[in-house]
């Protein structure tokens, strides 16, 4: 295969951020059942000629920072989020993206502006004490919201997605919100501006409807 050729290949592939945080494999899984043409990779260098970014992951924030320091993704997602090309977080993903979270007290990315606070923070701020576990482990159905994302297209509302977490997202303008759930408080479900998707869910394990999802973010 000449430089050439081998250079179109890869910037048709869809990116995956391998930061050392958790739910890789079951976003490889749903990519290869979608014949999606996909890299894996810890460097940077390896992805920026792809088309789309997955920036997947399960742990904490704090960590995951730590990692992307030491490899230098801080920076990367950075000029990847300037440069337009489409960007899907999942999970922990999702949560990066933003200024900074209560897990670990730790300054994020700061691609979008909000933070990321810990369910029991947020119940008390509303006055609320609704008696749910933490964190919310299970199936939870969607409410659309601001005209939904591009990526639920084909979804049915109040279709049920898997989320496993105990922070949620804080967004500074709520119109980014595109779905919520109810979790003793609406929690964003998925946040999208410009050219970054964020699903605090897990498509990857949300059954037809999350394979839909990345059906359409592979399709754009």
């Amino acid at each position: 295969m000449t430089k050439k050729s081998l250079t179109a290949r890869i910037s048709a592939m869809i990116g995956i951020v391998d930061y050392n945080a958790g739910n890789i494999k079951s976003v490889e899984r749903a990519l290869l059942s979608l014949n999606a043409n996909f890299i894996l990779s810890k460097k940077p260098s390896e992805l920026e000629n792809c088309e789309r970014l997955i920036v997947p992951g399960v742990g904490e924030a704090k960590y995951a920072m730590e990692q992307f320091k030491k490899t230098s993704f801080d920076s990367f997602l950075k000029d990847w989020a300037k440069s337009k090309k489409p960007m899907l977080g999942i999970c922990l993903g999702s949560q990066i993206v933003f200024e900074h979270s209560e897990e670990g007290d730790v300054d994020c990315l700061g691609l979008l502006k909000g933070e990321i606070k810990l369910f029991n923070t947020v119940w008390k701020e509303e006055g609320k004490n609704p008696g749910l576990k933490v964190p919310q482990i299970g199936w939870n159905d969607l409410n659309f919201a601001n005209g939904g994302s591009k990526l639920l297209e084909g979804v049915p509302e109040h279709s049920d997605f898997y989320f496993v977490h105990s922070y949620l997202i804080q967004p500074e303008d709520k119109t980014i919100v595109k779905a919520w759930v109810d979790y003793g408080t609406q929690v964003p479900a998925c946040v999208e501006s410009e050219n970054i998707t964020v699903f605090q869910c897990h498509p990857e394990k949300s059954g037809k409807c999350g394979l839909q999802v990345l059906k359409n973010f592979i399709n754009g």
